[in-house]
């Protein structure tokens, strides 16, 4: 996931710029299809170039999400639990949005953006969060359910 972050942050601005403006395009023509609006080419480009900003924070945010699951879950899995697991993957994804930031800063057409690191804590706190939970509901064993067993 890393290496897949990276590969979008060494992206040139114009190239980055133009993949979600592709993504935001699809979404609106997939919804025009859909609700049968018959909207003309002009008309998408617009709502396409109304929802872009969204579209690109919203890839930051599921970036860093699945990079907090490939990292939170190994972590779990070897006995890092609750706060500590918070701390540790978190401190590994908002580290490396800083770093990925500063990567940035050095790519043609691109910059360093703290609200950019911000987006990305916050897909990383729901990626931690969300191991946390499906973890614990699905491994954990409170004491009431080994009564029953032995019963």
């Amino acid at each position: 996931m890393m290496c897949a972050i990276y590969y979008f942050s060494a992206q040139t601005g114009e190239v980055s710029g133009n993949l979600s403006y592709e993504i935001s395009y699809q979404i609106v023509e997939t919804k025009n299809e859909i609700l049968n609006t018959n909207k003309s080419y002009d008309q998408l480009a617009v709502e396409a170039r109304s929802i872009h900003y969204y579209v690109r924070k919203a890839a930051h945010m599921t970036e860093y999400f699945l990079l907090a699951i490939a990292v939170s879950f190994p972590l779990y899995v070897y006995g890092v639990r609750g706060f500590w697991l918070i701390l540790a993957a978190g401190v590994i994804c908002v580290g490396f949005a800083g770093f990925d930031e500063y990567h940035q800063s050095m790519v043609d057409g691109r910059g360093p953006s703290p609200k950019d690191v911000l987006i990305d804590s916050a897909g990383a706190g729901l990626g931690i969060l969300l191991v946390q939970a499906f973890c614990w509901s699905t491994l954990h064993k409170p004491k009431s359910r080994r009564r029953r067993k032995k019963r």
